[in-house]
């Protein structure tokens, strides 16, 4: 798969499944704008794709703010001239049940996860619709597509973000703009061991995702960011509206 000639958006692209993704697409000769919120990660990450001769910039700020994300999308095509791909990777996690999660953990999650991906969202389909079409790729979650103990907020707010991939892929088809959402499990990233309310060692959240896991390990980044590039490319064009567990089997029970 080529993405050469494609002005490509990653959202979260400092860290985690952004930055592989983001690294990815810069390796098939893709021009990118990374989205993060740390500028020393940042730095690092537009270095790491600027080794691999890729145009690229970094933009600085909070996904869950509207007005950050036209900014983002405005200043790309001032300077690429479009956008071909946009990839909303950007997410927080809150861990607890219901009863646990503050109304500040609500918000929070809601409007990085869903709020992050319906702005930027928005944004980008004016662009698109203005040279053709595009590929927008969310990063949602299995557990949107599942229940999970003690993961109320996230698993809410990864279950809205399947939806609202699926409602937006059906409004804008006709536009050529495909809409899907890649839905990992448990993954090997910061993210995977993080936000715990006791002290968790590193191995024990591992062993604790692979006895779930039929095919009794966690996925790489590299496995999401591989999906994530085929269904941005042209070979899936007539995909759209679809979320894809890649979970080694989780989903399948």
């Amino acid at each position: 798969m080529t993405h050469s000639k494609k002005v490509v958006i990653v959202t979260g692209a400092t860290s985690g499944i952004g930055e592989v993704v983001a690294e990815a697409f810069a390796a098939t000769g893709a021009s990118l704008v990374l989205v993060g919120r740390d500028r020393e990660r940042g730095r690092r990450a537009l270095e790491s794709v600027h080794k691999l001769d890729c145009p690229a910039e970094l933009m600085l700020g909070d996904v869950a703010d509207s007005a950050f994300a036209d900014h983002v999308i405005n200043s790309t095509v001032e300077r690429f001239g479009k956008v071909s791909v946009l990839v909303n990777s950007a997410g927080i996690i809150r861990r607890g049940s219901a009863v646990e999660t503050t109304d500040d953990d609500w918000r929070q999650t809601f409007d990085a996860n869903v709020g992050g991906v319906f702005y930027f969202s928005r944004a980008a389909v004016k662009a698109m619709r203005k040279t053709g079409g595009g590929s927008i790729v969310n990063i949602a979650s299995n557990v949107g597509l599942v229940g999970c103990p003690g993961l109320a907020a996230y698993c809410a707010s990864k279950g809205a973000v399947v939806l609202l991939t699926r409602a937006m892929a059906l409004d804008h088809a006709k536009e050529q703009i495909s809409i899907n959402a890649v839905c990992p499990g448990a993954v090997d990233t910061p993210m995977l061991v993080s936000a715990h309310s006791k002290p968790v060692s590193v191995d024990e959240v591992l062993q604790r995702n692979i006895d779930s896991i039929p095919q009794g390990r966690v996925a790489t980044p590299k496995e999401i960011a591989s999906l994530t590039l085929f269904l941005a490319s042209e070979e899936a064009r007539h995909i759209t509206g679809v979320a894809v567990p890649i979970d080694g089997g989780f989903t399948a029970g």
